[in-house]
Formats: structure tokens, sequence, C-alpha cells
């Protein structure tokens, strides 16, 4: 008996019996494909409460309320186009006060600088 050789020898599987538990492949493809679902139809999606449909490469409401649609979408960007003008807006108020800032900060540091030279030379008077 070897100590470290190969003992194990399982035995070889028997081949498979091609034997179909299912009588479908007997029938024709037409009965085939109603009975395994193989005909999928047109894709839906519900998306936001709306029902789409894909036809002819682009996706088409269901319902046929396009004028609700076009209502919200002219409400959108009515919306989109204010708040871009709002944000415009502030960017240019941002950048007036930045640009105050400045000139503020440098007539400080002017101001300090002049009354440093005029602590020194009142100095050197005494």
């Amino acid at each position: 008996m070897p100590l470290f050789g190969n003992s194990f020898s399982p035995k070889k599987t028997p081949p498979r019996k091609w034997a179909s538990l299912s009588n479908l492949h007997l029938l024709d493809r037409s009965t085939r494909e109603v009975e395994l679902g193989l005909e999928y139809g047109t894709p839906t999606m519900n998306l936001a409460g709306q029902s789409l449909k894909f036809e002819n490469g682009h996706w088409v409401s269901e319902s046929g309320s396009f004028l609700g649609d076009r209502r919200e979408l002219q409400r959108l960007r009515k919306q989109n186009q204010q708040l871009e003008e709002e944000n415009n807006l502030l960017r240019l108020k941002v950048d007036i006060l930045l640009d105050m800032l400045s000139e503020t900060t440098a007539e400080s540091h002017l101001m300090e600088k002049e009354l440093e030279e005029l602590k020194q030379h009142s100095r050197r008077k005494k």
C-alpha cells in the first residue's frame, strides 16, 4: 500500500441517455412559440406614471396624450431657463462682491503701510 500514492480512482460515469421528459419538442414551431412564450411582442415600460412602448426605433406613449407631454415639456423648459438666468445673475453678484473685497483689502493694506510709515517717521523726529 503506497503511503503517498494515488489510491483514489473513481469509476467512470455511464453515458446519459437522451430522453426528453417533455413532449414539446414534438410540436410544430408555432405551437411551441405559443406554449413556451417565445413571442415577446413590443417592449414596454412604465416611467413616471406614463406607459411607453418601443416602435420603429423610438419610444412612443401608449396613452397618446401628447398634448399633456408638450405642456409639461414647455413648463420644464421655461423653469430651466429661469433657473439658468438666476444662476447667471448670482454668478455676476459673486464676481462683483469678490472685486469689492479685493479692492477693500488692497486699500486696507495701503492704509496700514502708510500708518507704519507715519509711526516710523514720528519716532525719528523724537
